[in-house]
C-alpha cells in the first residue's frame, strides 16, 4: 500500500466519522468536518461560508491553480439495512465500507492527501447541499466569477472522465373536472383523472417518437410518470387530479420546448403546470446555445482538458451532477471521481482501494506534478 493511499484512507476514516447526512442538513457544527478540512489544508487560503438552509461551502486556494476540484461532503441518510455503524469506516481486503465513501468522501480524502503530499498549486470547493437539490453553494461560487480553465467535479465515475450527462426536469400538473354520478355518459373533460390518463398516453407517444435522438453515446429521452392521484370513489366522476412527472433530456434538447410540448398535450389545458426542479445537462450553457452543435463544441473542449490531464475518457452517463451547473455558468466542466455509481445511496456503501489509489495518484500528479 502506497503512502498516498494510506494517507487517503486515514483522512477518509475521519471524514466518514462526521455526520453529514442531508437531511437534516446540520453539517456545519463546531469541531465538525469543515474544521477538520481547514486544519488539514496546509498553505491554503480558506473561506468557509454559510449560505443558509444548512448549505455551507469551503473554498480553499493555494498558489495560482488552473483547475478547480469540486466535491460535495453531504450524504444521503443511512437506511435500516446497514449491517454496522455507517459512520465507522470498515477496512476490508480490497475495499472500505462507510456512509459516503463512494459518494463522494473518498474523493475529498484523496484531495486532502494530495494537498499534503506536495506544495503544488490547488483549488478546492467543498459543498454540502448536493443531495438536497438546492445548489446554493455552487450558485454562490458562480456569482464570484473566479476564472479557471476547467472544473473537475467529483462523482463516482470509476476513475474515468465523464464529459456529458442528461439534464433533469420535474413537473407538477393539476387537472380540474366536474364531480358527478358515474352512471351517465360523460364528455371527455368531465373527469380530471380521465384528462390525466389521456395526457399520459400522448406524452408517452411523444417520448417514443424521440427514441432515436442521440448525443455523446446517450439515446432518447428518459421519462417517468411518478405519481397520479385524485378522485373519490369508483362511481363518482373525479373533480380533481394531480400528476407528477419527470424527464431527463439530452444536452442537445431544448428543455423549455419540451415543457411547452408536454403542457400542450393536456385537453383541456391543465389547471396548473409547474416545473418544480431543473438541473441542466452537461455540457450546458445559455438557452440560445442549446443546439446540438454548440453542446458538442463544449463537450470537445472538456475532452481536450481530460486529454491534457491524462485522464481516461468514459461514456456519457444518465445520472445528473452539479458539473452541469458549472458548465451553465460558463466553465469547461467534466465529472471525474473514484467508485461506482451503483454503490451510491446503498446500504454498506463501499469503494475499492484500487479506485481510491488511482484517483489519489491522478490528482496528486495534477496538483504536484509527476513524481
Amino acid at each position: 500500500m502506497t503512502d498516498l493511499l494510506q494517507s487517503t484512507l486515514a483522512h477518509l476514516e475521519k471524514l466518514v466519522s462526521f455526520d453529514t447526512r442531508n437531511p437534516p442538513r446540520a453539517i456545519a457544527a463546531e469541531g465538525g468536518i469543515f474544521d477538520y478540512l481547514r486544519a488539514n489544508l496546509p498553505g491554503f487560503e480558506v473561506q468557509v461560508v454559510d449560505h443558509g438552509a444548512g448549505a455551507v461551502s469551503l473554498y480553499a486556494v493555494r498558489g495560482t491553480p488552473k483547475y478547480l476540484f469540486n466535491v460535495h461532503l453531504d450524504t444521503v441518510p443511512d437506511s435500516p439495512h446497514w449491517t454496522a455503524d455507517p459512520h465507522v469506516m470498515r477496512r476490508l481486503d480490497d475495499r472500505v465500507v462507510g456512509l459516503g465513501v463512494c459518494d463522494i468522501k473518498g474523493a475529498a480524502a484523496a484531495l486532502v492527501a494530495a494537498a499534503n503530499a506536495g506544495e503544488g498549486d490547488a483549488a478546492f470547493l467543498f459543498s454540502s447541499d448536493e443531495e438536497a437539490n438546492d445548489p446554493r453553494c455552487i450558485a454562490a461560487f458562480l456569482e464570484r466569477g473566479v476564472p479557471y480553465e476547467a472544473v473537475l467535479v467529483a462523482e463516482p465515475t470509476m476513475g474515468e472522465a465523464v464529459l456529458a450527462h442528461r439534464g433533469i426536469s420535474s413537473v407538477l400538473m393539476r387537472f380540474k373536472g366536474r364531480a358527478g354520478h358515474a352512471s351517465g355518459q360523460q364528455d371527455a373533460a368531465a373527469s380530471a383523472l380521465h384528462q390525466a390518463v389521456r395526457w399520459g398516453d400522448r406524452a408517452l407517444d411523444h417520448v417514443q417518437s424521440l427514441a432515436h435522438a442521440r448525443f455523446g453515446g446517450l439515446t432518447g429521452l428518459r421519462f417517468n410518470i411518478g405519481r397520479i392521484e385524485g378522485g373519490i370513489k369508483a362511481n363518482m366522476i373525479a373533480p380533481e387530479a394531480e400528476l407528477r412527472f419527470g424527464f431527463r433530456p439530452l444536452p442537445s434538447m431544448d428543455v423549455d420546448q419540451l415543457l411547452a410540448t408536454f403542457a400542450g398535450f393536456a385537453e383541456p389545458a391543465a389547471a396548473h403546470f409547474e416545473e418544480t426542479f431543473r438541473g441542466p445537462s452537461l455540457p450546458s450553457g445559455p438557452a440560445s446555445d442549446e443546439s446540438g452543435a454548440r453542446a458538442e463544441e463544449r463537450r470537445l473542449a472538456a475532452r481536450d482538458v481530460a486529454d491534457a490531464l491524462g485522464l481516461p475518457i468514459g461514456n456519457a452517463v444518465d445520472f445528473w451532477t452539479e458539473a452541469s451547473l458549472f458548465s451553465a455558468g460558463g466553465y469547461t466542466a467534466l465529472v471525474y471521481g473514484p467508485g461506482d455509481i451503483a454503490q451510491a445511496h446503498t446500504a454498506d456503501e463501499f469503494v475499492t482501494l484500487e479506485q481510491l489509489q488511482g484517483y489519489a495518484s491522478s490528482v496528486d500528479r495534477i496538483i504536484n506534478g509527476p513524481r
